[in-house]
């Protein structure tokens, strides 16, 4: 009979959810606080409601492909980055693999190891994967973190898209003289909702997060609605 103790020790780490976490929550964020801020200030101007969906359905489809434009190209800036330090790191050990070994050696020291061991670790990670250890331990590039630009992209685009949608139903559903009261509550309790369900993704406390996300989204929803209803005063 296997013991508990002999079976193989298995641990859930939130650091794989990183790369995407990071890029969904910033979508789909963006998408409910810049969607509903737009249909906040055009509603503030007293325009109507044809003009005020033309707006909410643009402003889905432009902060989509802005978030996908502009994730990919950052992220892919990364991924070059990483690429060029490998290439740097492959020519180094090909042409003086003495000098990175001491290099690797003393990243080990660094962190505890006396000198003999140290020497004796590097040796054996570089036998068996050279550019893998010092991509991991010298440059701090490793397969969870590493840019992966489509998936980044394709990430904010959808969480921007699912984000922006709810707005937009809250001006298809909601009568015409309860469109802001509606739109300014429902969008709070998005961002809350939001906020808590990133936060316990990711392992942190969720009315910290929730509180963090609605302060910065009622902020910009408060000042796009007063930006509305000045210059709609000013027509």
């Amino acid at each position: 009979m296997t013991s508990a103790r002999s079976r193989a020790h298995m641990e859930r780490h939130r650091t794989d959810r990183i790369g995407w976490l990071r890029a969904a929550v910033l979508g789909a964020n963006d998408g409910i606080v810049s969607t509903a801020s737009l249909v906040a200030g055009v509603a503030a101007a007293h325009a109507s409601h044809g003009s005020i969906l033309t707006t909410a359905i643009a402003g889905l489809v432009a902060g989509a492909m802005s978030m996908a434009a502009g994730e990919y190209v950052s992220v892919h800036s990364q991924a070059d980055t990483e690429t060029a330090d490998l290439e740097r790191e492959r020519v180094e050990l090909r042409t003086d693999p003495a000098a990175e070994h001491r290099e690797l050696a003393a990243i080990y020291v660094r962190r505890g190891l006396d000198a003999s061991l140290a020497r004796e670790v590097a040796q054996q990670l570089m036998a068996h994967d050279a550019l893998g250890a010092h991509a991991h331990d010298e440059l701090g590039i490793s397969t969870v973190l590493s840019a992966r630009p489509v998936q980044a992209a394709l990430a904010s685009a959808g969480s921007f898209a699912a984000g922006a949608l709810l707005p937009l139903l809250v001006v298809l559903l909601a009568p015409g003289e309860w469109l802001l009261p509606w739109l300014c509550a429902s969008t709070l309790v998005f961002l809350a909702g939001l906020g808590a369900l990133a936060a316990r993704a990711g392992g942190a406390g969720m009315w910290t997060g929730a509180l963090r996300v609605t302060f910065w989204g009622a902020l910009a929803l408060g000042i796009t609605w007063g930006v509305g209803s000045l210059f709609g005063a000013a027509v």
